[in-house]
């Protein structure tokens, strides 16, 4: 690392933090103003309104819009490199392209690092504060939380040849009943379990009621009463909530066993999860791209300055937006492979960046 090479990396940590920063101040105030009636009816002061909902809020719409602020960032402040003819004189000291475009690569790969463990752990995290705000307070009058509630009756595959069912399941007791299970051998039923409630207890294990419990061999049945019995199922409570920020509030490895126990029951919607595990990591690789594009696009000194190249940023990040709305409904609608559609857009750019790289002007 030369001067150069902090004096470019400072340019664009700078840029960025600071427009990111501004832009959190701005989503926060247009988002007060949409929320100010669901702040008063919660009765909640200040102090709990930051921690309860902007502690969740702001990490949300930085991890949204990160990559595309890397890319602004990067532009403007490139431009002004290229207005003031440093990239011109930079280059012609001796230093090749690719060497300029290394404290980019640095750069990148330092705020990719950052989104990636953030996505991972972090995000999620302000997800559970965010979406559990939002479904207390702001959805709780909704048509679409009243559906959910009238119909809280749950089926599940609890493994490849066992079924259940929770009826009147509450997800804030942890209590649901009556509670049946039956499994299979084939085509045959060979334990039918019934109970009248079920559980999730301090031990940690579900537990359950008025037991009556069949074992059928052939024409042979045998049949057990218990009071109540713990067992130890493959689903937990948090399994059972009927949630739309479910998979935003949990962490990569909750979601990984969240995506196994789903494949494991074949519920449908599994694209979905699966789309948002893949992204995670695939927008981290979208930060350096960008970085690369930006870099390369505002590098060139055009009649124009700043205004030609945001211009040309702002229709590149439209391009990206758009091509990865597309590839996400053709996989959660459709038959495309959630990989895919999650690194589609990344193998889009990564063509582009080819492209203008070797058409830039060295």
């Amino acid at each position: 690392m030369k001067k150069i090479d902090w004096y470019i990396l400072k340019k664009f940590l700078t840029t960025f933090f600071f427009a990111i920063f501004l832009f959190a101040v701005i989503a926060v105030v247009v988002d007060v103003s949409e929320k100010t009636d669901d702040f008063v009816k919660s009765n909640l002061g200040f102090t709990r309104i930051i921690t309860q909902y902007y502690a969740g809020f702001i990490p949300h719409i930085i991890a949204l819009l990160f990559p595309l602020f890397v890319f602004i960032g990067v532009i403007f402040f490139t431009s002004k490199m290229a207005g003031q003819s440093e990239i011109i004189a930079i280059l012609a000291s001796g230093t090749s392209y690719a060497r300029w475009l290394r404290p980019y690569w640095i750069g990148g790969v330092f705020l990719a690092i950052i989104l990636w463990f953030s996505n991972q752990y972090i995000v999620p995290k302000a997800e559970q504060i965010r979406g559990g705000f939002e479904a207390k307070y702001i959805d709780a009058n909704s048509s679409y939380n009243a559906l959910l509630q009238k119909n809280n009756n749950i089926y599940l595959r609890i493994d490849s040849f066992t079924y259940a069912g929770i009826f009147n399941y509450d997800t804030l007791s942890k209590r649901g009943g009556p509670f049946f299970m039956y499994k299979l051998k084939g085509n045959t039923i060979v334990e039918n379990l019934r109970s009248d409630e079920i559980l999730w207890d301090s031990t940690k294990k579900w537990k359950v009621t008025g037991v009556i419990d069949r074992k059928l061999d052939g024409i042979k049945e045998t049949m057990r009463l218990d009071s109540n019995q713990h067992m130890n199922f493959s689903f937990k409570p948090m399994d059972l909530n009927r949630d739309k920020y479910t998979k935003d509030k949990l962490t990569t490895p909750e979601l990984n066993r969240f995506i196994k126990l789903e494949e494991m029951r074949g519920s449908e919607g599994l694209n979905e999860l699966k789309i948002e595990r893949y992204r995670r990591d695939a927008t981290c690789v979208t930060v350096i791209l960008l970085t690369l594009i930006g870099a390369i696009v505002a590098g060139k000194r055009v009649r124009g300055g700043s205004g030609v190249h945001l211009a040309v940023g702002f229709v590149i990040a439209a391009l990206f937006i758009v091509i990865n709305q597309f590839s996400t409904i053709f996989s959660t609608k459709g038959n495309l492979n959630p990989l895919l559609a999650a690194w589609i857009p990344n193998a889009i750019f990564l063509i582009v960046t080819i492209v203008l790289y070797r058409k830039a002007p060295k």
